[in-house]
């Protein structure tokens, strides 16, 4: 990436922006309130997106245990972006200027991996890539701030991994802080120039039921991020499953497969759940979506798989908690009746009168009889 600094330079500082013919010193500060009328009365244009329903403009996460691909998602997606193609093998998304920081690879590795990717097509000229950068602290968040004024347009910036560009902790600031305070760096380019900025991370070793506290360090790095994606390993039919929660993107997990030969991540159809079970549990599951509590030998006549194996699969998923079991061996998802639909919400019951001679105030809870307030001859003198 060049020294040089382009006339037309806007460099990022704290919360202002340097514009072009400024004095030095001078800022433009962003507006950050308005009157409610005024504020009802703004046209804000559409959510900018760099992979519809999964990468939005502003600052995401990408996190994922190591060695589980998330390289090479990140790689595959910016030359998807970059070329206009499909990413994840099949979502349509608008071309445009890239830059990718690939900060672990060397140029080697970096070439074979686009020629895998590419599998003979041509190479996106919209993609700039670099194998070395400045933390964002001290001049990185300027070197790309610089790009980003060269390529107006720009719709995805990849920073791999976020640990190279992310600079010492300033000292007196508590882990959180400290997390929050990295992020910013990031944040400011990603609304400055209306651009989607991916940081690649890793997760904790320690596992954990929310994928939000998976990620490593403090939840100041989610928090500060506009979105969170984390990238797991799945047992089943599925290579992997993609968590996916944010501000401007909808919560939802995606069933993922991974191409060997291409080195490339696709999108399988309908739940993550199904396919990251086994290809009997998830045979199970679908027919029992679509029916009512079943015996064994029903589910495996419809399903095709030996009466045997279901019984002892219903079983085991009885026991994980996947499946429900009655008195008669009728085997059903969990929250569902026997009829295979949702269980009635129960009536609230109606509460007592406070008095037998009292108007009828329904909903009042019974409450003590108030004492009797003490006659004249009663007061102390």
């Amino acid at each position: 990436m060049t020294s040089e600094r382009p006339s037309h330079l806007r460099l990022v500082s704290g919360d202002a922006v340097h514009a072009p013919g400024d004095q030095p010193g001078a800022t433009v500060p962003f507006r950050t309130s308005w009157t409610a009328d005024e504020l009802m009365a703004m046209t804000f244009p559409e959510t900018k997106w760099a992979v519809p329903g999964v990468i939005a403009e502003g600052l995401s996460l990408l996190a994922g245990p190591p060695k589980v691909g998330k390289s090479w998602l990140a790689l595959a997606t910016a030359i998807a972006v970059a070329a206009g193609t499909k990413a994840f093998g099949t979502i349509d998304v608008e071309p445009g200027p890239v830059l990718y920081l690939a900060l672990e690879d060397t140029p080697r590795r970096l070439q074979n991996r686009m020629a895998k990717i590419l599998r003979g097509a041509p190479a996106p000229a919209q993609l700039t890539l670099a194998t070395s950068c400045p933390t964002l602290p001290t001049g990185g968040a300027e070197h790309i701030a610089r790009w980003l004024e060269r390529n107006v347009g720009a719709r995805l910036v990849v920073i791999d991994v976020f640990a190279k560009v992310r600079g010492t902790t300033p000292p007196g600031l508590s882990a959180y802080d400290a997390d929050y305070a990295a992020m910013g760096h990031a944040k400011r380019l990603a609304d400055t120039f209306g651009v989607a900025v991916v940081l690649v991370h890793h997760v904790r070793k320690m596992g954990s039921d929310d994928f939000l506290e998976q990620v490593s360090g403090t939840n100041g790095l989610a928090g500060a991020a506009d979105s969170t994606l984390v990238l797991k390993r799945a047992r089943g039919t599925a290579d992997g499953v993609l968590h996916i929660t944010g501000r401007d993107v909808e919560e939802a997990e995606h069933a993922l497969s991974f191409h060997h030969d291409t080195g490339t991540w696709h999108l399988l159809d309908g739940p993550a759940d199904e396919h990251a079970l086994s290809a009997t549990r998830a045979a199970i599951v679908r027919h029992l979506r679509q029916h009512a509590a079943s015996q064994p030998r029903d589910i495996a006549e419809a399903v095709g798989i030996s009466r045997d194996t279901v019984k002892k699969t219903c079983a085991r998923m009885a026991a994980d908690g996947q499946l429900c079991a009655d008195a008669a061996g009728r085997y059903r998802l969990p929250g569902t009746d026997p009829t295979g639909s949702v269980p009635a919400v129960p009536a609230v019951p109606e509460p007592p009168l406070t008095s037998t001679d009292a108007a009828d105030f329904r909903g009042q809870p019974s409450l003590p009889g108030v004492p009797a307030v003490p006659g004249e001859e009663n007061h102390p003198s």
